[in-house]
């Protein structure tokens, strides 16, 4: 593993704006940097695989666990009304993307260890399967690139299809000012319309609930199929989740909601729990005292990096704004994350359906929060 300097190409602003990452700079700087690469081996790749796959695998045992045991679920931050339904839709067939991002601390030797999984709305994802295939084709085109996301997304897309009423789905987000939600969003659904499927676009805002009780969209339309970039934890708290909750089995919804399983950063103490010493892990626990070392706490609902804490040596070291609670947290112990030159890469490692899918590396500080930088990658062995 190794970062090599690029000179960027003369009008990539406009490339990557042709592709949809509009999104690529702001005041401080460039969001897509091409200045530089990372270089793996074919060994090193498959590596970041194996271990992808080995922790879904993980997850899917952790989820088994927590869906049993009503303490647990509501230690990952599930409110006890939804307990039924995560319970209901864990163990029933209903259609799933089955998709998320592992984040890995890796520096090309040893094993990659899972700092957490981006499962219910994984972001970063028109930049690896798209963007940065665009940019190895261009700069690197004798080179290979960890990156089968939109082929793995697009049969995904394909296998739901028949499942879904009307073979209909609506597509909704925030109306975010730079507009990464609703690029995201709307790549998602190209994907969609690409398997087959009828497509209609709704903000989260403009969704209601009519007078039998039935989600409907901005022209009255009930809504069968929903796929949502906006967290579960967040509907689970507003008032409109209660009243979606209420038929929840009557909308198709995408992820579904037993991802509240996965989507929060309690399960990684009931991963080192199940799987101690494991060699993809971190031991994390609830208790700080159990942490023999350096450690980083975390709330178990945060996102982007929000209001972590780093302690090393007994001293806080680092820490990071924002708005979340930090009344319930997780405590992990501290990869030492190591500097290329330019800040401390985190890879995220993309699965579909449990099989490895796409690598997108951001970097940062020894925090990585939405400031990062998105640097691409490719295989030269």
């Amino acid at each position: 593993m190794r970062r090599l300097a690029q000179v960027p190409r003369s009008d990539w602003q406009h490339k990557v704006e042709e592709l949809g990452l509009i999104w690529h700079s702001d005041a401080d700087g460039a969001y897509w940097d091409e200045s530089a690469c990372y270089a793996f081996t074919l060994d090193e790749i498959e590596t970041i695989e194996a271990a992808s796959e080995e922790c879904y695998r993980l997850y899917r045992a952790a989820g088994e666990k927590i869906v049993g045991d009503a303490n647990l679920l509501s230690l990952c931050g599930i409110p006890t009304a939804f307990h039924d339904a995560v319970k209901a839709s864990w163990t029933g067939d209903v259609p799933a993307l089955d998709y998320g991002r592992f984040d890995f601390g890796y520096a090309g030797s040893g094993p990659p260890k899972l700092f957490e999984f981006n499962c219910d709305t994984p972001t970063a994802m028109l930049e690896t399967a798209i963007v940065q295939w665009a940019w190895k084709e261009e700069v690197f085109p004798d080179c290979d690139q960890l990156n089968s996301l939109h082929e793995k997304l697009l049969a995904r897309w394909q296998a739901i299809a028949p499942r879904l009423p009307d073979g209909t789905a609506w597509f909704t987000h925030t109306a975010d000012d730079a507009h990464e939600d609703t690029i995201t969003t709307t790549y998602m659904r190209d994907i969609a319309e690409q398997a087959g499927l009828a497509t209609r676009a709704v903000l989260i805002d403009q969704i209601g609930i009519d007078g039998q009780g039935r989600l409907v969209d901005q022209d009255d339309y009930v809504i069968t199929a929903l796929f949502k970039l906006y967290p579960w934890e967040w509907l689970a708290s507003e008032a409109f989740g209660e009243a979606a909750l209420q038929r929840l089995t009557e909308t198709n919804w995408l992820e579904p909601v037993w991802k509240m399983l996965w989507s929060n950063k309690a399960v990684l103490a009931v991963l080192w729990d199940l799987f101690p010493g494991h060699p993809n892990l971190l031991p994390a626990s609830f208790d700080p005292r159990a942490m023999k070392g350096d450690y980083v706490s975390k709330p178990v609902h945060a996102r982007e990096g929000a209001n972590v804490e780093i302690v090393a040596k007994g001293k806080l070291v680092d820490r990071s704004g924002g708005h979340y609670s930090r009344g319930h947290l997780l405590f992990q112990e501290l990869y030492p994350l190591r500097d290329f030159g330019k800040g401390y890469p985190v890879l995220g490692s993309w699965v579909v359906a449990g099989e490895a899918a796409g690598l997108g590396i951001r970097e940062d500080g020894l925090i990585t929060g939405n400031r990062a930088r998105f640097v691409p990658h490719v295989i030269i062995d």
